[in-house]
């Protein structure tokens, strides 16, 4: 593929900082962007603060017209950006051409539901004391939402949160992974192009520069790994203000041996391998019931043998690719050779391979919770598999873990599987499939344990969670020039209010055990 060079919309200050995007196939500088500093920053979202008034007093109707037509300018630059976005990940083709259109897809959900999801609720008074109001609860954006991701998919998570985001009335200030920028940057470009209202604006830089976006914003959206997801928890903390975080996954796979066995080991394969395995909720351990382990590793082995691995370009002639950079690497590395030091078998793969970050597809077995590779977070194309006895080990197993994130269970029995769902402590469950939950746009996506706080998705809490609710009370009749509870108070009218809210309680409770 040929070197693409992007830079973020807007003229570069030759003395401003760069950093490089490298390929991670073969180290080429493919583009490079601004290291973003606290000020630059600072600036940005007193910009966007000032844009985010009219952009909320568009309503949910008016700002949908705007994605719309960010929709259109993706489907129109489709291949172009998945170019891009192959250049700074070397996904497979089938893998990044899939970004685009999810987006999309978000897109076209909330834009069509934003209206209803956003609407002014009527409420229903509590008891008698509630009764002489109107009650509404009305959803007010944040202003500006700060929203953080990660390197392994460059695209599609920042549509997964800044759509929602926009469409509820805030401005967004995105700070993607600076592994992986161009791609985002892309959708700055798209933003501008349209001649959409200045409410998104794209933050490149390291470290320090989503410091001062969590610093700065009103609302936190981080996706990343647990350990900076609690420095960003703390420091949402100090300000006071609100944040949600996804964070790292060790997902367990339940095999049960009603399982499909076939279908079971080609749904675990493309659950751990896909996007090299890193992906936060990737099949990253497998519990197999003692009657199928041998089958169904013998299955899995074969399936993960025949993979390909490699840089496609538009090919669509590889299945896996290579991981974001050589630091991934190194941990995917480690958690092989530690586990073989410790006893347990690869059975394929098992190595780099290649130039740049490529590492092969394997799979371990003879490995226990003692392992890294079992207890700490893989993110790489790794699938380690165990025995257990039956379903209550599997699921203690499963369990037995700080994180929380998703997990599948595998078997011909649905109510069997639905049972075992309801003893997994993780945020999503996946019954005879893997990774599909993220795809339910109105289904919460959201960790346990140390896999992260709230969730995004789940229908209109997706798009509510970027809002405040506001209270609005207001007379249900003509108002009275003195009302009861105001001052000052007199001993006759008071005694009076007492005993009427008494015998208006006493009523209600009557007709409501009587119903």
């Amino acid at each position: 593929m040929a070197a693409i060079v992007v830079q973020e919309v807007g003229v570069l200050d030759s003395e401003r900082e760069l950093l490089d995007v490298r390929n991670p196939a073969d180290g080429r500088v493919v583009g490079r962007v601004p290291n973003e500093g606290p000020k630059v920053v600072a600036d940005a979202v007193t910009a966007l603060r000032a844009a985010q008034t009219a952009w909320e007093a568009l309503g949910p109707k008016g700002r949908g017209v705007w994605l719309g037509k960010l929709r259109d300018w993706l489907l129109d630059n489709e291949s172009r950006l998945t170019d891009v976005l192959q250049s700074e990940t070397v996904k497979p083709r089938a893998e990044a051409a899939l970004e685009v259109p999810f987006i999309c897809d978000v897109i076209n959900y909330y834009a069509r539901n934003a209206p209803a999801f956003l609407a002014d609720e009527k409420v229903r008074a509590s008891g008698p004391m509630s009764l002489p109001k109107r009650l509404r609860t009305v959803y007010r954006p944040y202003p500006v939402v700060g929203v953080i991701t990660p390197w392994n998919f460059p695209l599609a998570m920042p549509g997964l949160d800044i759509v929602p985001a926009l469409l509820a009335g805030a401005a967004v200030a995105l700070k993607p992974s600076e592994v992986t920028p161009l791609s985002a940057v892309e959708l700055a470009t798209g933003w501008a192009e349209i001649g959409a209202p200045p409410v998104l604006r794209v933050l490149t830089g390291a470290g320090a520069t989503g410091a001062a976006v969590v610093d700065t914003v009103d609302y936190i959206q981080f996706t990343g790994s647990t350990r900076t997801g609690r420095q960003v928890a703390r420091a949402a903390a100090d300000r006071l203000v609100p944040c949600g975080l996804e964070l790292g996954g060790k997902d367990p796979a339940i095999v049960l041996a009603d399982a499909d066995l076939e279908h079971a080991a080609a749904g675990v394969a493309w659950g751990g391998l896909f996007n090299a395995g890193q992906v936060c909720f990737s099949v990253e351990r497998v519990y197999v019931e003692a009657p199928v382990y041998d089958q169904f590793v013998a299955r899995l082995t074969a399936v993960v043998e025949s993979l390909r691995q490699g840089a496609d370009g538009r090919g669509y002639r590889v299945d896996v690719g290579a991981l974001a950079n050589q630091a991934q690497r190194d941990i995917v590395e480690r958690h092989v050779t530690e586990a073989v030091q410790a006893g347990a078998r690869v059975l394929t793969g098992g190595k780099p391979t290649g130039a740049g970050t490529f590492f092969e597809p394997t799979v371990l077995v003879d490995v226990d919770h003692s392992m890294s590779c079992v207890r700490e977070e893989t993110f790489g194309p790794t699938i380690p598999v165990i025995k257990v006895a039956d379903e209550d080990e599997a699921v203690r197993l499963a369990n037995d873990t700080e994180y929380g994130l998703s997990a599948s269970v595998w078997t011909r029995d649905r109510a069997r599987g639905e049972r075992i769902a309801r003893r997994l402590d993780v945020g999503a469950v996946n019954i005879n499939d893997a990774l599909f939950n993220l795809f339910a746009l109105t289904l919460p996506h959201g960790g346990w344990k140390s896999s992260g706080i709230g969730a995004r998705l789940g229908g209109a809490r997706g798009i509510r969670k970027y809002t405040r609710m506001q209270a609005i009370t207001a007379p249900r009749g003509p108002e009275l020039q003195e009302q009861i509870l105001w001052y000052p108070y007199r001993p006759g009218r008071g005694r009076v209010v007492s005993r009427m809210l008494r015998a208006m309680v006493a009523r209600d409770l009557r007709r409501r055990f009587r119903r």
